[in-house]
């Protein structure tokens, strides 16, 4: 063992499922239209099935459907010949998964399928098995061989299935015209979701969270303003949050490279007109891509000149977008 190397043993692996994927290229065809076609113009929902391994596979092929945008979900073969086959409708599609081909948890339950007129699209590796024959729509997914040394692991063929699966999965994604915006909805809770659907509104500082002093205010209160509010900055507008100017940390250290006295200087004299601001309903991403781009940690959220918000590097942190 001490000699065994490891590393041509996985390499050697990887150059064999390189070799059966380059084959799997061939099996994008007719068929492979025919059953996108097949799946696009489903009423209902793709049901996968497959039994061992291929079930595997057939769970992860269920969710990358479902996540773009083709409702699907997975039934064990085995539960299905004991009640859950109830749970496929007549305007459902079902992907029976095989290498070998000749399942006999799914034999058993293509007679009710085809009574029940439901498409039936199998996967294998020999399109005169069983299910080849069976089948309306028929994915080859033969490989030359197996990684395993053995010939018996599913290794080089389960690959192959995964990858059929993606190609099918990303083609009608595609066919559909599937967004980003479309993918958040289905992702609420992960970090893609939260950089896709999180927007400014969501996470700004509103109301008395607002760093703000009137045109009229000395420059010492305008500091006393940015450091109780701690933002890093402050607006400068009235009651009627009409936006005049901002007056940022970078602005006083301005100041004092200047030797403006602090205690005579009034904010109206330093602050930048105007501003950088962005739109409340601009997604978070958005929003910290520019702040990034420019280099500063705070902006002005608003519509036109009127102020909804502040938003802070700090809240994209706590909010996940970072």
């Amino acid at each position: 063992m001490s000699n065994f190397d490891f590393q041509q043993a996985g390499k050697q692996v990887l150059d064999i499922e390189r070799a059966g994927l380059e084959q799997l290229y061939q099996y994008i065809n007719q068929d492979f239209e025919q059953a996108c076609h097949m799946i696009f113009n489903c009423k209902g929902k793709v049901v996968v099935m497959g039994m061992g391994k291929s079930g595997h596979i057939g769970c992860k092929m269920a969710a990358s459907f479902a996540s773009t945008g083709t409702p699907s979900f997975f039934v064990h073969p085995g539960e299905a010949s004991h009640g859950d086959l109830g749970m496929i409708t007549a305007d459902d599609v079902v992907i029976a998964i095989s290498y070998s081909g000749e399942s006999n948890e799914i034999m058993a339950l293509i007679p009710v399928i085809k009574r029940l007129q439901i498409p039936l699209i199998c996967m294998t590796g020999n399109p005169n098995s069983s299910m080849g024959k069976a089948a309306n729509v028929h994915l080859c997914i033969h490989v030359p061989e197996e990684a395993c040394p053995l010939g018996l692991a599913p290794t080089t063929s389960t690959t192959a299935t995964l990858v059929m699966g993606d190609a099918l999965a990303v083609a009608l994604l595609k066919a559909k015209g599937f967004t980003a915006d479309d993918f958040a909805l289905s992702h609420p809770g992960g970090a893609l979701g939260r950089k896709l659907l999180l927007r400014v509104s969501d996470i700004m500082h509103t109301g008395d969270e607002i760093p703000r002093v009137k045109k009229t205010a000395s420059l010492r209160e305008a500091l006393i303003e940015i450091t109780r509010k701690n933002l890093g900055l402050t607006v400068i507008c009235g009651d009627d949050l009409i936006i005049q100017g901002i007056f940022t940390d970078g602005d006083l250290r301005r100041v004092f490279d200047q030797g403006i006295e602090l205690n005579d200087a009034k904010i109206a004299d330093l602050m930048t007109k105007g501003g950088i601001r962005v739109p409340p309903n601009m997604l978070a991403v958005e929003a910290l891509n520019l702040m990034q781009s420019r280099h500063i940690t705070a902006v002005m959220v608003a519509e036109g000149d009127q102020l909804h918000g502040i938003v802070h590097m700090h809240d994209m942190l706590r909010a996940g977008v970072i």
